[in-house]
């Protein structure tokens, strides 16, 4: 393992003991392939499944996983659906069994830090679904909140209106300057620092770069 490797392992590891005294379970994995049979061990074959936009679910093929396990999932990604369907899976997802999510960052505080456009993320990953992953790569650990929310401002929200094609200043310049546009896609903020239920949310690292 080269050193860059390790010093990322024990940045996860340290990140994990605080998230785990925080009451998070959390999960290190080396490989999707091992991500792979954690989940098919711990998820009912019969479970409903839902999940939130994130292109690191993409990156690791979790999702087609999901739909090639035919698993029950509410897939808001199927080509064709209305904005009314989308809209519906969105609330259904609140009775899911597991829910599929990133984090924009986790601090090494031991605090899960998103931002969204429409807020159903953020609301599922805080309340509903019986159990909340979140996949996240070693380059989402920052120190602290400050740097959370530097993390978003500066990568995050940016590349997310890119890929999205929105129309924000933060798209021509690189970087958030509170803007007012309608294409704006940070409009609900949520940090969560303490997990009531331990086996509810479980924090999933992977040792490399994922998302944005």
């Amino acid at each position: 393992m080269n050193s860059i490797k390790t010093l990322n392992e024990l940045k996860i590891k340290h990140t994990m003991e605080v998230l785990e005294r925080n009451n998070f379970s959390t999960h290190f994995f080396q490989t999707k392939e091992e991500l792979y049979i954690f989940l098919k061990s711990y998820m009912k074959k019969d479970g409903v499944i839902a999940f939130g936009g994130s292109k690191t679910l993409e990156q690791i093929g979790i999702l087609d996983f999901l739909r090639t396990e035919r698993y029950n999932v509410l897939d808001r990604g199927k080509e064709g659906l209305s904005r009314e369907e989308i809209e519906k899976i969105f609330r259904d997802s609140f009775f899911a069994d597991y829910y599929f999510s990133s984090a924009n960052a986790i601090t090494e505080d031991g605090i899960i830090y998103n931002v969204d456009g429409n807020g159903n993320r953020v609301a599922a990953i805080t309340f509903g679904p019986k159990h909340v992953f979140i996949i996240v790569g070693v380059n989402k650990i920052v120190k602290n909140l400050d740097m959370a929310i530097k993390r978003n401002e500066s990568i995050a929200a940016p590349a997310n209106a890119i890929r999205l094609n929105k129309k924000t200043p933060c798209t021509k310049i690189g970087n958030c300057v509170e803007c007012k546009s309608e294409d704006r896609i940070c409009s609900s903020y949520s940090f969560i620092k303490h997990q009531k239920n331990k086996d509810r949310i479980h924090i999933i690292f992977l040792n490399e770069n994922l998302g944005f």
